[in-house]
Formats: structure tokens, sequence, C-alpha cells
């Protein structure tokens, strides 16, 4: 049952692993349950009820994940693009969140549509393969760097942009010491290291007073304040159009993004770097989005957060369905789930991103045509905050440096025809 379900093979994976892998994905992407509701909130929505419908949202489309795609991937609203939502379209432009919604609803329909044409599973193969294996660790590097900043070891400077933060005590120190410990398990090979690793950071961080406990249980909010709230009055503008076509670049390629980096480090692609079920992870995808906009939610999508349960073991639907589940139960134990700090889940971000490096090994940095191109997307990828920049940056070079070179067979119609449409997000 298990395998007719969620892809579950018994003779190459284990239950307990696949548990553990779930849990483990749950808590370093729990962070989502606390900060998209105050994201959001900005825009005028009811705080309490993006809180429910947060939860919610990530519980059912992991869920399908599980057992529509029977990967170990985890779902839910992407965090840059909720910042979209809040500052760009409301907050700069002045739209209401209720037009912001309606935006989000209409991308999820044209991704439905893109999926159930093949477009978005072609779109990955027409990447040069050097891009492909830089994805993976640029995405190590952004994730990276996202823990640190969550556990405060870096924060913002006005002279420097970046810095080191007070590492001797409060967030950052107790995120060092997760450091330490995670560090210690994986090295000594133990099972179940990085949830080991955030449970024993959490408690210690309770007498440091990072962690602060506020209960166990809570009656979740209704949703019925943002369920279904669309406002059609705008649908036909240029606002419109420019807004549905940026939501749609950055959430195509965040998720190509992030599947091929996580599939790359979990050894899930076949031997021509094939991901199997690809086309069904991207309808999930695009399901999650549009009945996101129904119940409230910006633009779900694939998280890379995902890759602390691969490396866990994680291996079929089976670890995305334990997630699932902990999205629910989230949703009574509210508070308990809450009161585990940035600093705790921090240590796996950072650690995660060393292990998801491994994949610059298949590059071949003796040619430079290949190497530049693909230092590009791994560069850009932190540095700009975002996985879709560095693709596009990292493709369009791909494409100029080898054609400048006179390597013309190494650069495809189709490379060329993605191009293009690259570089619409910046004429745009």
């Amino acid at each position: 049952m298990l395998k007719k379900l969620f892809g579950f093979d018994p003779a190459t994976m284990n239950i307990r692993t696949e548990v553990m892998s779930g849990l483990t994905t749950f808590l370093t992407m729990a962070y989502i349950l606390a900060v998209n509701p105050n994201v959001l909130a900005s825009t005028g929505m009811d705080k309490g009820a993006l809180f429910t419908t947060t939860a919610l949202v990530s519980a059912l489309a992991t869920l399908l994940m599980a057992v529509l795609a029977k990967l170990p991937f985890a779902l839910g609203p992407g965090m840059g693009l909720n910042a979209f939502f809040a500052y760009t379209i409301c907050a700069m432009m002045g739209y209401s969140w209720q037009f912001a919604l309606t935006a989000v609803f209409i991308e999820g329909l044209i991704f439905i549509l893109l999926t159930l044409t093949n477009l978005r599973e072609k779109i990955v193969y027409i990447l040069p393969e050097t891009i492909r294996d830089a994805i993976s660790a640029g995405i190590g590097l952004f994730i990276a760097f996202i823990g640190l900043q969550n556990a405060k070891i870096i924060i913002p400077s006005e002279a420097t942009l970046v810095r080191l933060g007070d590492i001797t005590s409060g967030s950052a120190l107790l995120g060092i010491i997760g450091i330490v410990i995670t560090s210690v398990l994986l090295a000594k090979k133990v099972r179940g290291a990085l949830l080991i690793g955030i449970l024993l950071t959490t408690l210690i961080g309770i007498p440091m007073g990072v962690t602060n406990m506020n209960g166990i249980f809570s009656t979740p909010p209704s949703i019925e304040p943002i369920f279904c709230k669309f406002e059609w009055s705008n649908i036909f503008t240029k606002d419109m159009f420019v807004i549905v076509f940026t939501l749609l670049f950055v959430d195509l390629f965040d998720t190509i993004g992030t599947l091929i980096g996580v599939c790359n480090r979990a050894n899930i692609a076949d031997s021509e770097g094939r991901i199997p079920r690809l086309k069904e992870a991207f309808l999930v995808d695009a399901i999650g989005t549009t009945g996101g906009a129904i119940m409230g939610s910006s633009t779900v999508t694939t998280f890379v957060e995902s890759a602390a349960g691969v490396e866990e073991g994680g291996r079929s639907g089976l670890t995305a369905f334990v997630t699932a589940l902990c999205f629910f139960a989230a949703l009574i134990f509210a508070p308990f789930f809450l009161s585990i700090p940035g600093a705790a889940t921090a240590p796996v971000l950072i650690l995660v991103g060393l292990m998801m490096m491994n994949s610059v090994m298949r590059i071949d940095f003796s040619n430079y045509s290949e190497a530049i191109p693909a230092f590009i997307c791994i560069l850009f990828m932190p540095l700009a905050y975002s996985i879709s920049d560095g693709i596009v940056l990292g493709h369009l070079s791909y494409i100029l440096i080898n054609v400048c070179c006179g390597n013309f067979r190494k650069v495809s119609i189709g490379m060329v025809l993605l191009g293009c449409f690259f570089l619409m997000k910046f004429l745009l």
C-alpha cells in the first residue's frame, strides 16, 4: 500500500528514515508559520486567518505532492514571492490585497495550462548541463546564507550590506552552538542527526532566553476574512500583465531550480539526468498556487528546505506525507511549533548548504566557457537573494560566451528562445 500511495520501495527505503526525514523537513520550514502571516498582514489581511491558511495550504499541497508525484518535497507560500505580494504589489504599486490574490490565482491557472502541455518540463532540459550542476551548489550557498541570517550570525550593515553579528550572546551564539552540536552528530554518523540537532538546540535556547515557550495548544482562527476574496475590476491592465508575468517567472524558475538541486542531492534523477514524475511535481505546484489563492495565500512553491529531509535519507512521497501531517498538527499545536527559534533550524540550513556543494565536482572548471556561466549562476543566487536570477544570469552568460567563442553547436534553438524569454524579465 505504501508503494502504491507514495512510491515507497521497501527494498531500498526505510520507514523510520522516511518519517525522520519528514519531521526534519517540517522543522526546517516551520518558520513560515510565523513569518508568512507577519509579511502578508502588512497589506491589511487578517493575521490569524493567515496563520491558518499558511498551515492548511502547506499541508494540502505537500500531501498532494506525496500522493501524486510521490517525491520527498514539501510546499508552502514562497518567502520571496510573499514579499513581492506585500511590498511591491500592495505597498509600492498601491493595489489591494484582493487584487494581488487575483493575480496569484491567474498565475496558478496559467501554470496548470503550461504543465498539462508539458512546456514546464521541457524548459528544464533546455538548460545547459553545466547550469543544472551549478544550480544545486548555488542553492546550497543560498540556504546557508538564509540560515546565517535566521540565526543573526550575519546581520545587515549600511556600510558593507552585511556583517558578522554579535556571536557572544543571544540568537547568534545559540546558532553557533547548534552548528557545533549538529556537525558532531553528522561526523559521528548519528541517524536523525539534523532533527536531533534542532531539538537539542531548541532546548538549550530555553535558559538562554532565545526559545520562548508560549503554551502547547490553541484553536486555529477562521480563514473566512481572506477566503475567496478576489477583485476582477483591473485584470485587463498593463500592471496586471506585468504582475502575473513576474509571479510566473519567479515561481517557474525557483521551482525548477529547487527540484533540480534537491533531486541531484538525492540521486533521484536517472542516468540521463531526468527527474521521475517531474510533470506531476509541477502540476502539484500549479494546483497549490491556484488553491492557495482561493484560501487567501500568496504563491505556493516547492521549498528548498526539502533538502534537509532528503539529506536525512527521505526518497519517497512518504517523507512529504509526514511533513503534511506535521502542518496539520501545527494547527492545534501552533504555540509549541512556533517556539522553535530560527537559531535552532539555522544550523541545518547551513550544513545542508555544505552538502549541496558537491555538485560543483561535475563542472569542468578547465573549460572557461562552461565554468564561468556556472560560477555566475552559483554566485548570484545568494548575492541577488534569488534562485531564479542566478539561473537567468547563468543561462544568458552561457549563450553569450559560447556564441562569441564560436561554439555554436553548444547553443540550441531552445536555449536561445529561453534566453529571449529571460530577457523579457529585465525589459519589463
